[in-house]
């Protein structure tokens, strides 16, 4: 069984944490490392079950305790070589596994692939995460612009997480000064409600049964503006999965991550 642990996405902080048979892979840090732990605990998780931490950048709320989780338990942190150098010069040292060009990586029973993305960091990646049954995750956050290899990437993928960081109208309503809504909106930003949505129409196969959508932005989004944009358009293809919203607080219920072999099992 695997299931998926929203321990909180926003403008805060992300981290999320993919459980396979009692074995946890981080995926994000985003959060101080005693908030992480009072996360991990509300989800029912004990911090002596991460295998490994998996981040996409070196930006705060994706990895504030990156390296001292990995540091703390003696496990692996899996990063681009960009990402690892800008968190290198913190003075944190940690094992280190590269993600990204050098092909994947093994982290107990999790296969954990990257592909670099279009964001404003030193080397930003999407990750994905394949099982031994052959359950496939992808994340894609912080995204930018979902470019060819990105898309190509994430296709065929059982559960995806995906940032829908704004409405375009509520960004330009937004009080933020117009050269943060450029950087926003822009190639190296974020992605748009919108955009998310178009991404999906192109990923969407059979065999897609979870979309999680991710990093809504406080003053620029609101759950039922995302869940309006992309619930449609997904319902429109046929998708009878489960649309996920993650909220910041990540106090939902556990997501079940259904691969082939469950797919079977219950059709």
């Amino acid at each position: 069984m695997t299931r998926l642990h929203v321990l909180g996405s926003g403008s805060k902080g992300n981290a999320f944490a993919l459980e396979h048979e009692g074995v946890v892979l981080l995926l994000e840090a985003g959060f101080s490392l005693r908030e992480l732990d009072r996360r991990l605990a509300r989800a029912g998780l004990d911090p002596s079950q991460v295998a490994g931490v998996a981040i996409t950048h070196e930006h705060g709320d994706h990895a504030a305790a990156a390296t001292k989780v990995a540091r703390r338990h003696a496990v692996p942190l899996c990063a681009s070589f960009g990402t690892w150098q800008a968190l290198a010069r913190g003075g944190e040292p940690c094992e280190w596994l590269a993600i990204g060009s050098r092909g994947p990586v093994e982290v107990g029973p999790f296969r954990v692939e990257a592909c670099p993305t279009s964001h404003d960091a030193a080397e930003p990646v999407a990750l994905g995460v394949r099982l031994p049954d052959g359950t496939a995750l992808g994340m894609a956050t912080d995204l930018g612009r979902p470019t060819q290899a990105v898309r190509w990437f994430l296709r065929e993928r059982h559960c995806l997480v995906l940032e829908a960081n704004h409405d375009e109208r509520l960004l330009r309503e937004s009080n933020y000064p117009a050269v943060v809504q450029e950087r926003i909106a822009g190639h190296g930003g974020h992605l748009s409600n919108e955009a998310c949505a178009v991404l999906l129409e192109e990923l969407h196969h059979p065999g897609l049964t979870t979309v999680v959508l991710a990093h809504l932005s406080q003053r620029c989004n609101a759950p039922n503006v995302a869940h309006g944009t992309v619930a449609p358009r997904l319902a429109s293809l046929g998708f009878a999965g489960e649309l996920v919203l993650a909220n910041q607080e990540g106090d939902g219920t556990p997501i079940m991550v259904r691969g082939p072999a469950q797919q079977a099992l219950f059709p």
